[in-house]
């Protein structure tokens, strides 16, 4: 793929995706100046201080500061006048008609365009619509610099993990053109992976296609959960026996209480509009959305029934806040969507998340923060279970039952053995799992001989 010695990469943004390449790229060997806008984050950057919870992202940017090989710097324009590769890591929010807002992406583009040194490359690998390298380019307007499309497949909590251990490496160019698509793909040749050389359209759409069909799956699970509940089946067994089946795998076939996230929930919108706009009707994509606002729905309905009916003036204990475990993450967290429908009702909500210490302002609006999950069961109606946090599996549970003042556990993760939740004389419901008292999915493995 050609070497890469003396490379220098701007990475523009130091979010979840930019910090995590900036310090992935580092410990290959490459040159990386991460820039951002916010100044305090650039300093504490500087100190060695990672900005995001990620297991190794700490680790990594010290060592890249020690090296010399990483350096952190305040705007776009400073990291772009001497690299020979330009990476945007860029926020896309999904904007009020549900396409991406690419207002920042452009912004970034036009400040950089006339620093950008003679063939230099362009990077999206921010997850944008099918179009914008071919955009990006028309706003560069300059015929030696080549804009590639380099989508990033991270899981927040594993991005590091992810990042070095990838399934591909795609890269986009226009017409598939080989040169600028050499040279980003031979940032990763260190790592023994699969790449695939594309044209940039169908690398922008590989993107939208793969989230986009991790909605759907978990959609489809947790309707399959659902009816798990009207025919008294299990969902362990259910998707025990579906996901021994190679063309399934056992990947997102756990049910829970919606999905969300920094990544799906905009995913699908944008793709949803893209494909309005080309003028095909993608239904069953439209479809996973509507069964996603219909399973927080669901488990609302679970609390407000465990509260009696009403849910004005009940006080409910929330586990769990972020969209996932292993994250401080609160963009698009189911839980967070699932408190604020049931604060519309009137509940009166407390939650404790292992990564939220304190109220975030116009985010955890809906729920008192608690110190504990002893101090968010206290005297509530109902505990809800909505983040799957390994410690929460460890609770005391008779003490939780002292300080309920209600009986009723919701699990919506199916993380706890109900066996030990009823032991206490709580009443367990999980996510398409008949009876309070039935243990979980017991995998019996046939003896050779």
């Amino acid at each position: 793929m050609g070497a890469t010695s003396g490379v220098t990469v701007a990475v523009i943004g130091a979010g979840y995706v930019g910090l995590t390449t900036a310090a992935c790229l580092s410990s290959l060997g490459h040159h990386v100046v991460c820039a951002d806008v916010d100044q305090e984050k650039v300093d504490a950057l500087r100190r060695g201080e990672a900005t995001i919870r990620e297991p190794g992202i700490c680790e990594l940017v010290v060592d890249g500061l020690a090296s010399g090989r990483l350096e952190f710097v305040l705007g776009a324009s400073a990291a772009a006048a001497g690299a020979d590769i330009v990476i945007l890591c860029v926020p896309t929010p999904m904007g009020a008609t549900g396409a991406a807002d690419l207002t920042a992406l452009e912004s970034v583009v036009t400040e950089v365009r006339d620093l950008l040194p003679h063939g230099c490359v362009v990077v999206n690998k921010s997850t944008v619509p099918v179009g914008t390298a071919a955009h990006v380019s028309a706003l560069i307007d300059r015929a030696d610099v080549a804009v590639v499309s380099n989508p990033e497949f991270l899981r927040e909590g594993f991005a590091v993990h992810d990042f070095l251990n990838p399934d591909r490496i795609v890269v986009g160019s226009a017409d598939r053109d080989p040169v600028p698509a050499r040279r980003v793909a031979a940032l990763y040749e260190h790592l023994d992976t699969a790449v695939l050389v594309t044209d940039s359209s169908s690398a922008e759409l590989i993107k939208y296609a793969s989230n986009c069909y991790l909605a759907t799956r978990l959609s489809f699970v947790n309707t399959v959960a659902e009816l798990c509940e009207y025919l008294d089946a299990s969902i362990d067994d259910v998707t025990a026996g579906m996901g021994y089946d190679d063309r399934i795998g056992k990947a997102f076939l756990r049910p829970g209480p919606g999905w969300g996230g920094s990544c799906l929930p905009k995913d699908t919108f944008a793709l949803l509009r893209t494909a309005e706009s080309a003028g095909s009707d993608f239904a069953l994509l439209r479809a996973a959305i509507d069964t996603n606002v219909k399973q927080q729905e669901l488990v609302v309905a679970k609390v407000r029934k465990a509260a009696g009916g009403d849910l004005a003036g009940v006080r409910i204990g929330l586990l769990g806040l972020t969209f996932k475990a292993g994250t401080d993450d609160l963009r698009d967290s189911p839980s967070l969507a699932i408190a604020a429908r049931l604060a519309a009702e009137g509940a009166e909500l407390s939650g404790y998340d292992p990564s939220v210490h304190a109220p975030v302002p116009g985010v955890t609006d809906d729920v008192r923060i608690a110190g504990t999950a002893y101090h968010a069961a206290k005297g509530a109606a109902a505990l809800v279970l909505l983040t799957e946090w390994p410690e929460f599996r460890d609770l005391d549970w008779g003490r939780i039952a002292d300080r309920l003042h209600g009986r009723a556990v919701i699990d919506t993760r199916n993380l706890l053995d109900p066996l030990t939740v009823a032991r206490t004389g709580l009443s367990y419901q999980g996510i398409g799992r008949p009876g309070s008292t039935r243990a979980p999915a017991v995998a019996m493995v046939a003896q050779a001989g």
